[in-house]
């Protein structure tokens, strides 16, 4: 484990699938964090310097660290001949993400990203019903992201409410995770409109937006995210040529039941309600996403998350905040030679007032 935030869940997730995995080794610059992390996992080796651990005895570094640093870190880990489970933002440019898939190739491993809220048991009914073909042509798509954050989120690392620390607010670091879903199950984005603000917080990067997108296969979406909801919720609803799929409230796993899958023929309810009876979905969230690594690994799977998937939420949050920066709908794909292809932040810094002393 490289980082111990939101890498002592990585790992306790870890744990319990002790027959895949055992956490061995942990990095940690802050010592009183590393030494926590040490207690709670009870690793055998640790180290404030990332290199340490190339010279041990591991198939997989698994990298949660401010996301500055993710594709550094990415990239020497992988050359070093590692594979790599990476945390969200996987890199914080277009051309970044292409340097990744370039070294990924050239090193014969694999970088996961983590995207875990696919692997809800809601989402894998609907991809279940999608692939029995009782699913229309999709028509459109809401999302919600509302959470609460205030000081004490931000008092934990205040890189957190920087673009430099961050490369972003809550598209970048609350809804990659639910535009990722969105793009799951509509396809490839096309076009992008957005607005945002730093209205709740007032730090320099967002904290609240709003998003419609256009997608290859007709359908619509739009996507609103705030970091000043007093009930915290994230929710998604897809409207199918005589269907509607809708998933609960909870803010942390939007993919979790219930999800309820209403049609509009009495008949194909009565087919649905019999998949979904005799659907049994697997482990979800991180344990669910880390036991397909694990079976990606051992040959017996297709990778869950690819690069390209990861490359796919870079894009679209790079057309979202060209769309924000310009106040023009933005036509997909991005090609080398667009503004913002090797990253964003800079022209993005000045783009909210920052009212925080």
């Amino acid at each position: 484990m490289v980082g111990t935030g939101v890498g002592t869940k990585h790992a306790r997730m870890y744990q319990t699938l002790p027959d895949l995995y055992e956490v061995t080794a942990v990095c940690e610059i802050d010592e009183q964090r590393r030494n926590e992390f040490v207690e709670q996992i009870r690793v055998g080796y640790q180290t404030n310097r990332l290199e340490d651990l190339f010279s041990q005895d591991l198939d997989l570094i698994d990298i949660c660290t401010p996301s500055a640093l993710h594709f550094s870190q990415a990239t020497a880990a992988l050359q070093a001949g590692f594979h790599v489970v990476l945390e969200k933002p996987v890199a914080r440019s277009l051309s970044e993400m292409d340097e990744l898939e370039r070294v990924e190739q050239q090193s014969g491993k694999h970088l996961f990203p983590i995207f875990q809220y696919r692997f809800g048991h809601g989402i894998q009914k609907l991809h279940h019903l999608i692939s029995k073909g009782l699913v229309g042509s999709p028509f459109i798509a809401t999302a919600e992201t509302h959470w609460l954050r205030g000081e004490a989120y931000y008092s934990r690392g205040m890189w957190r409410s920087t673009w430099d620390g961050a490369a972003g607010g809550s598209f970048a670091t609350h809804a990659i995770h639910i535009h990722d879903l969105l793009c799951q199950v509509l396809g490839d984005p096309i076009s992008v409109f957005a607005q945002a603000s730093n209205c709740v917080n007032g730090y320099e990067t967002e904290d609240l937006g709003a998003v419609l997108m256009n997608f290859g296969n007709g359908a619509m979406a739009s996507s609103s995210v705030t970091l000043g909801s007093t009930e915290q919720m994230s929710r998604l609803r897809f409207c199918f040529a005589g269907l509607t799929a809708e998933g609960g409230r909870d803010p942390y796993n939007p993919g979790h039941e219930p999800w309820t899958f209403l049609h509009d023929d009495l008949e194909q309810q009565a087919r649905i309600n019999y998949e979904l009876a005799d659907f049994s979905p697997r482990l979800e969230r991180f344990p669910g996403q880390f036991l397909r690594i694990y079976e990606a690994l051992s040959g017996q799977k297709q990778t869950p998350v690819t690069l390209a998937d990861a490359r796919r939420s870079i894009e679209l949050l790079t057309a979202i905040y060209w769309s924000i920066k310009t106040k023009e709908i933005v036509q997909l794909p991005l090609l080398i030679d667009h503004p913002f292809y090797s990253g964003w932040i800079e022209m993005m810094k000045q783009e909210f007032v920052r009212d925080k002393v």
